[in-house]
């Protein structure tokens, strides 16, 4: 029988099948996925086989070909991967300017990543009816910027049901995953799109002004509109994982467009003469916020480094 991985809780797995069956599964035997070293070997939104036993559990013997992927470093595991979800139309990635305070960091590295497996990215920018008159004029700032990139950008307060208008139609008949920091608003997002789905919500820490691991587990939910919708564990980094450095420029776009004016083809825009991104970078053409992400992620191997960076 084959179906979908809907439910990930660490040990075992929910599938629906094809034929609207749920099975609680579990992996067969040492079960590894063919090339990549990854903490969960099966992630949400997987096509599996399954083999059904008497008991009314299951197995998955076979994770079918993924069409795609995100992937991230292991929190404690440097060389291995953790797969947020598999086989996405889009992510709907959730950020604040405050309570917690986003960092560009993590923003742009997540966009390289959802770049290398050329997944769409929507940005939400939620919690706008806390911001101050600064905070506010900050988020417009990236608004501006990542528009100027060709990325979705929406300014919402989920709390208060206000800039959600248009989230329905761009949700409607695609599987996508929703992700972002704990302490965004993801649970109180999900209450909104799902009436009566009563996910826990919780507080913000008022001391470090962090969010709150509500979710435990990623699981996929069904749209009223029809689509689904992933939703995952907050996370504090973004570690990428297996890109490799002359990959990189591909990632950010307004780099690799520029990159093609260099001098030298393998242009790495560190240090190279006649390097056509560093001339725009002085030129205000390419925003500083962008270039330290990408030395981040050219020079930096260590994911803890980066969990503190501001804008």
């Amino acid at each position: 029988m084959t179906g979908t991985v809907i439910r990930n809780t660490g040990s075992w797995y929910v599938v629906r099948t094809d034929d609207d069956q749920l099975f609680q599964c579990k992996v067969k035997g040492n079960f590894r996925l063919r090339g990549i070293r990854s903490t969960n070997p099966v992630a949400v939104g997987d096509r599996v086989t399954i083999v059904p036993n008497p008991e009314g559990t299951a197995l998955i013997s076979e994770v079918l070909d993924r069409r795609n992927y995100i992937i991230r470093r292991a929190s404690n595991l440097s060389k291995q991967s953790h797969i947020l979800a598999a086989n996405i139309d889009q992510v709907l990635l959730l950020v604040t300017i405050a309570h917690p305070a986003v960092s560009t960091t993590f923003l742009d590295r997540f966009l390289a990543v959802a770049e290398a497996y050329r997944i769409p990215v929507i940005l939400l920018f939620n919690k706008t009816d806390l911001y101050t008159p600064q905070e506010t004029a900050e988020m417009h700032s990236l608004i501006q910027l990542y528009q100027s990139l060709d990325y979705h950008c929406l300014a919402c307060s989920v709390l208060q049901g206000q800039g959600l208008e248009q989230l329905d139609s761009l949700l409607s008949g695609k599987t996508t995953l929703l992700s972002g920091n704990s302490g965004v608003g993801k649970s109180t997002l999900l209450n909104h799109l799902i009436p009566g789905l009563d996910v826990a919500t919780a507080h913000i820490s008022q001391s470090h002004d962090t969010g709150q691991h509500t979710t435990t587990f990623s699981q996929m939910f069904t749209l009223p509109n029809g689509g689904q919708l992933i939703d995952t564990p907050g996370i504090k980094g973004f570690g990428t994982f297996d890109i490799q450095p002359t990959e990189l420029p591909h990632y950010f776009r307004e780099i690799f467009l520029t990159g093609q004016q260099c001098r030298f083809q393998d242009c790495t825009h560190t240090r190279e003469p006649g390097c056509a991104v560093r001339q725009a970078l002085q030129q205000g053409l390419i925003a500083p916020s962008r270039f330290t992400s990408y030395l981040s992620m050219l020079q930096d191997k260590d994911e803890d480094r980066y969990r503190g960076d501001q804008h």
